[in-house]
């Protein structure tokens, strides 16, 4: 029989766990390459990692998960990513993102390289990735998620978001493909005792709230609402834009804009008297997207919407229309009598300083920047503290919002035939 002493035993037992613990370190700093390698077994190995972590979020923060992350310098999911591993939303702490195709069969293809790189800079910061919301551990915090991937994908999201603990969704627009699917979202979220909060963010712009408070003070005067992307005026850079967002220009680009006016002028499909296309500015096309399928939608539309209850509001939009947004005032006689513009000059140094630090970046990120940080800091705020988040349109005002989408777009297509 062989005898150790105890000091020769005790060295063995703490060489052991010295080892266990260089392994479990080896694992954290290997997790990056090894999604990369393998998304199946990323997603099964970062579900066990994630279960040892502490917690992240401190005292008045959310514990947020970002779902649906895109590709960076395109995706709005990546772009809130940025400003919240920026700090710029002091309630929210970006503590996950759950991304299923970069980091699996899309992991390979165009954007698969820059997500790889983006994501190993941001582990670096102490947020977790995943593939899957079921990979994620229990909340330590309040938990928000922050849904921004593809809109069809929305109700499956919601679903499993509630499932795994979340206490708020910020859902992006337009909320879901159909008015039905996003009806029964909001009856899931209610049953469940989950509030769900849109990422309308132009309920909240300056430029909004400054044209709407001119506006107020000159009886008899109409808004226009504008807004503008800054896609290349060719067939292929159009066609391009209509099957990502085969959803159409109303349920997409515009959406916000028809949000503004479910919130602020009472336009509902109930209350709409009438809506007419201005032919003369508006354009409808049909053309392939990189896939070689044919998709018909507007690449610029203007129209005027009269209510039952007297009011009258207008809508412009324009793909290829630059990165400006805009509103602005006429009198009865409809003689224009103001205009803001977002950004406007106070803003237009913070755009710039933007544009060079994400040069390949969308341009309508900058100029939109500070009102998604507003957003995202009072949905944050509201997922901590419960307090009423100012001026965020809720999921009732996103299903009024598709309604009138879906119900102006047919008659639109028929006027510009």
């Amino acid at each position: 029989m062989l005898h150790f002493s105890k000091s020769f035993l005790l060295s063995i037992m703490f060489t052991t766990l010295a080892g266990r613990r260089g392994a479990a370190a080896a694992f954290s700093l290997g997790k990056s390459s090894f999604a990369a390698n393998s998304a199946r077994a990323n997603a099964r190995s970062m579900g066990t990692f994630s279960r040892t972590m502490v917690m992240k979020a401190e005292e008045g923060q959310a514990e947020v998960i970002l779902v649906g992350c895109g590709a960076p310098n395109r995706g709005m999911g990546w772009y809130h990513a940025v400003q919240m591993v920026d700090k710029k939303c002091p309630s929210a702490s970006l503590d996950y993102v759950v991304e299923p195709w970069f980091m699996g069969p899309g992991g390979e293809g165009p954007g698969g390289d820059d997500f790889k790189k983006w994501q190993a800079e941001t582990e670096a910061t102490g947020v977790e990735f995943a593939t899957s919301l079921s990979d994620l551990p229990e909340p330590k915090a309040p938990r928000l998620a922050l849904i921004s991937g593809r809109t069809a994908d929305n109700p499956r999201l919601l679903t499993e978001s509630i499932a795994n603990g979340c206490k708020c969704i910020y859902l992006e627009k337009p909320g879901a493909p159909t008015v039905a699917e996003l009806e029964q979202m909001s009856k899931e979220a209610e049953e469940a005792g989950v509030e769900v909060l849109m990422g309308y963010n132009k309920n909240v712009c300056k430029y909004v709230r400054k044209t709407r408070e001119f506006a107020e003070t000159v009886p008899g005067s109409k808004v226009t609402f504008v807004s503008n992307n800054a896609y290349e005026n060719t067939p292929e850079s159009l066609g391009e834009c209509f099957e990502r967002n085969a959803e159409g220009m109303l349920k997409n680009m515009a959406i916000h804009e028809l949000a503004l006016l479910a919130s602020f002028y009472d336009v509902t499909v109930d209350n709409i008297e009438s809506v007419t296309a201005d032919k003369e500015f508006s354009s409808m096309q049909t053309l392939p997207g990189p896939s070689g399928k044919e998709f018909t939608d507007f690449d610029k539309i203007k129209f005027t919407i009269k209510t039952k209850t007297g009011t009258e509001v207008s809508v412009q939009a324009d793909r290829c229309g630059g990165t400006d947004s805009y509103a602005y005032v006429t009198d009865a006689e409809g003689k224009e009598i103001f205009r803001y513009y977002m950004p406007d000059e106070e803003d237009k140094e913070h755009v710039k300083m933007l544009e060079e630090k994400y040069p390949t970046a969308m341009p309508y990120f900058f100029t939109q920047d500070p009102d998604y940080i507003t957003v995202k800091e009072r949905v944050a705020k509201h997922t901590v503290d419960g307090q009423p988040a100012e001026g965020v349109a809720t999921i009732g005002i996103a299903v009024d919002t598709l309604k009138v989408a879906e119900y102006l777009t047919p008659s639109l297509q028929e006027q510009l035939k």
